[in-house]
């Protein structure tokens, strides 16, 4: 795999303020890092701006917009389209929602979203920013995402042209589904894949489901089949390493970066 391909997503090291994120970054030579409004946020926007840019580095996604079943989306969702565009990245990754009482089953929800993404794309596009639907695994489909597939995401994204939404292939969220290599090629054939992540699948899974991504290459997902099956679709973008651990977190964070980085090389 190509180093100059590779990109840390923010959370992979998550115990790394964004100075240190960024210097060890540039020590490395990684040229791209996907981030996360929250710690944005937290450091500033505008500051966090200037160090991208200091660094010389590329901003590959910011994560996220998105949760449409909830009763404030829109004025979030234009809060995080107006900061993906001050950081530079054309990417915003959309974890879409679940159910809610308003939208209290999977068909009601997937309209609905539908529906805002619909809404939110022409001003996405006004700022130079995409939207990329990220289909997550079926255990978040009642509290996070009612987009459980990668042809669901197609089926959302499809309804508009390439250049406002597209998808995310995230291992992760679908390596089980073996319908996924097919629509990873329809996603490609029409431009659609916005970006690709990578995070390996080990059992047992942690409480709550949410912080069990494995390491590269200690888990279930054969991740070189598919960054070859990328490959195979033209696919040229960055390959985005995102990983919720809590081992990894209590590590030294240079030391998580500088292991994922050869494990990503190794693929």
């Amino acid at each position: 795999m190509n180093p100059e391909r590779f990109s840390i997503n923010q959370m992979t090291v998550r115990q790394l303020p964004l100075p240190d994120l960024f210097s060890h970054c540039v020590r490395l030579g990684i040229r791209g890092v996907g981030l996360w409004r929250e710690p944005v946020r937290e450091y500033g926007v505008e500051a966090a701006a200037r160090l991208v840019r200091e660094a010389g580095l590329e901003v590959t996604t910011l994560c996220r917009g998105g949760f449409f079943t909830s009763d404030d989306w829109l004025a979030s969702n234009r809060a995080a389209v107006d900061e993906a565009a001050a950081l530079g990245t054309d990417t915003l990754v959309l974890v879409s929602g679940g159910l809610t009482p308003a939208f209290p089953d999977l068909p009601a929800a997937r309209a609905r979203i539908t529906e805002a993404i619909g809404e939110l794309a022409p001003y996405a596009a006004e700022h130079g920013v995409r939207l990329a639907v990220e289909p997550l695994h079926p255990m978040y489909a009642s509290d996070r995402c009612a987009v459980s597939t990668l042809d669901q995401a197609l089926e959302i994204a499809e309804r508009f042209p390439p250049s406002q939404v597209g998808v995310v292939v995230d291992t992760y969220h679908l390596w089980w589904d073996d319908r996924a290599p097919a629509a990873v090629e329809r996603a490609a054939a029409t431009d659609r894949i916005h970006s690709f992540q990578l995070a390996d699948w080990t059992t047992p899974l942690p409480a709550g489901v949410l912080n069990g991504r494995g390491q590269l290459g200690t888990g279930a997902i054969d991740l070189r089949a598919w960054t070859t099956l990328l490959d195979k679709t033209g696919y040229t973008g960055p390959v985005e390493v995102e990983l919720f651990n809590d081992a990894l977190w209590a590590r030294d964070g240079a030391e998580v970066l500088e292991e994922t980085l050869r494990r990503f090389l190794a693929i």
